[in-house]
């Protein structure tokens, strides 16, 4: 589920909290919440080879998260079927595996023909104001500022425990 408001649509420099989204569990997530928090967005695999960074994640969240960082994970199927569980098979795998206790959306579509709009919005420099990017590959990160914009998008390779994270994150 996502919620796309008229203004997001007319806007000159749309930002991320125009956004809605769904969590594991079917509740609503507003983005609008997130004002003057920097926010982590990564899309999640459970099947992938970058899968550990899970608990590179959990302990940025638990070293950082909070009134001033917030990570969001969005679990996606769009590479090798990586990810093909249903958002309550996800929900345990996370807990269980890797005690994931930071904000994990409903399973949506990363790139391509059924791209969810937030995604569309992270990845088209006339959308998000910086920059044109593709998903790559599960566990590619997209950091937004504490005025909603986009700020730079992490490899999926990269560590979310990279200097360069952290160093943004200290800033």
């Amino acid at each position: 589920m996502f919620i796309l408001s008229a203004a997001f649509l007319n806007a000159q420099n749309p930002s991320i909290y125009d956004f809605t989204v769904s969590t594991l569990e079917g509740e609503d997530f507003s983005f609008s919440q997130l004002k003057g928090k920097k926010v982590m967005i990564v899309n999640t695999a459970s099947k992938c080879g970058f899968t550990p960074q899970y608990e590179d994640l959990q302990e940025l969240w638990e070293h950082y998260g909070g009134d001033d960082f917030i990570i969001i994970g969005f679990p996606s199927n769009n590479f090798m079927n990586q990810e093909p569980g249903s958002n309550e098979d996800i929900k345990e795998f996370c807990t269980r595996n890797y005690g994931v206790t930071f904000p994990m959306m409903s399973k949506i579509s990363v790139k391509g023909d059924d791209m969810h709009p937030l995604y569309k919005w992270l990845t088209t420099k006339d959308l998000n104001g910086v920059e044109d990017s593709n998903v790559r590959w599960n566990f590619q990160k997209f950091l937004i500022d504490e005025n909603g914009k986009l700020f730079k998008v992490i490899k999926p390779r990269t560590s979310p425990a990279d200097p360069e994270i952290l160093n943004w994150l200290n800033e």
